[in-house]
């Protein structure tokens, strides 16, 4: 049977390493699942790899055309921007399992839309602290650092993703992520557990 893992955590609790991980372990053959933005592109990422970067008139018109499944906007210091799951041909659970990095609301959405039995969440946890120190080394690298938006989303994310907002979700099975390679490791031994 084939699946939708949801990799879920806070903003820089290591969901694009463990991705890449996860994507790059041939026992699992999971299929790469990219989800779109409107957001600006950061230093060192790449169009198609950690999003598709989408104009908002682009984010209309498919929204228009019926093709967006679900999708979040969050007012930033910079201005709206929408994070949202085209259905552009990506996910066909007939082939294989595929995975994306997603929010909570991303992972209840997709369940409604595709089935709870169909989309796995996979949440990822690191200590604050650590995860304060890499988002401020992260944001660091930045031609242009948006400090004020790395602090709006830090604060936003205690709410986010508040132990009752993960228990209605149903997400139970938490993975610590303060070591990635490990980390990695004890998910696919998961994945391959329900694939299998």
């Amino acid at each position: 049977m084939h699946y939708i893992f949801c990799l879920i955590g806070k903003s820089a609790s290591g969901k694009d390493t463990v991705y890449r991980k996860l994507l790059n372990d041939p026992r699992l053959g999971l299929a790469r699942l990219v989800t779109s933005t409107t957001r600006p592109i950061r230093e060192g990422e790449q169009e198609g790899r950690e999003y598709h970067f989408r104009t908002e008139d682009q984010f209309r018109r498919s929204l228009e055309e019926g093709k967006v499944l679900e999708y979040r906007v969050y007012d930033t210091v910079h201005g709206k921007w929408y994070y949202y799951t085209e259905n552009d041909g990506q996910i066909d659970l007939t082939k294989s399992s595929s995975l994306l990095v997603g929010t909570v609301e991303v992972f209840v959405s997709l369940q409604k839309c595709l089935g709870r039995d169909k989309v796995i969440p996979l949440y990822l946890e690191v200590e604050d602290g650590e995860r304060l120190s890499r988002a401020l080394r992260r944001e660091r690298k930045q031609k242009e650092p948006k400090y004020a938006e790395l602090c709006r989303r830090f604060l936003a994310d205690s709410r986010d993703f508040a132990p009752e907002k993960l228990r209605e979700a149903g997400i139970e099975k938490i993975f610590d992520n303060s070591d990635s390679s490990a980390c990695a490791e004890e998910i696919a031994a998961y994945v391959l557990d329900r694939i299998s």
